[in-house]
């Protein structure tokens, strides 16, 4: 079974990243935690219908155990922007070898296995999610975060290759849209003051 899991906006510095989110949504983030083995730091946001939205970057104060960031940031540049989508799954094993192989991650009390190319890169340019499978007793984090009124529409991805990410995926989610074109991530979502889009 995979299903969407989360999105994740990166950004240079997590401060301009929660602002930007904080500003184009009307809403106020929540804070997360540090990422010990990548370096990065995070701020979330709880969406309905047990999603949540999470603001990543270096954390320019840690030293990645693994010698290298994740989610491509050791190579982002620019403004905030959606840049990676991830799925749950249920056999990690399972997932496509783009992705990565699986990872041991934890960040406080939370545990998870997680796909990571070695180099930290994101597969297929985020055009492919990241898969993450949590432990059957997990308090998964959109259940301890508040609601914050925002619910996800619509994902679209846009890749070259989307007819090939799709059949890799076998996904049926009506929430997520595989379209070909250049790379980029369009989230629409249903915020306290109206209709929003990230991209």
């Amino acid at each position: 079974m995979l299903k969407l899991d989360h999105l994740a906006v990166a950004c240079t510095s997590l401060a301009e990243g929660t602002v930007w989110v904080e500003e184009q949504l009307g809403v106020t983030l929540q804070p997360g935690g540090q990422h010990a083995r990548y370096g990065t730091h995070n701020r979330l946001l709880g969406l309905a219908d047990g999603l949540y939205l999470e603001v990543i970057a270096i954390d320019p104060g840690a030293v990645p155990e693994a010698g290298h960031a994740w989610f491509g940031l050791d190579h982002f540049t620019g403004p905030p922007r959606l840049a990676n989508w991830l799925c749950q799954t249920d056999d990690i094993a399972a997932a496509p070898v783009e992705a990565g192989p699986p990872r041991a991650l934890t960040r406080g009390d939370l545990s998870w296995q997680i796909t990571v190319p070695d180099d930290g890169s994101l597969p297929f340019e985020g055009g492919c999610p990241t898969f993450l499978q949590w432990p059957p007793d997990v308090v998964h984090p959109a259940d301890s975060l508040p609601d914050s009124g925002c619910r996800l529409q619509r994902l679209e991805v846009w890749h070259p290759a989307a007819g090939r990410i799709a059949g890799m995926l076998n996904l049926n989610d009506p929430l997520v849209v595989m379209k070909s074109g250049d790379v980029r991530l369009q989230a629409t979502f249903d915020t306290p003051r109206g209709p929003c889009t990230l991209s």
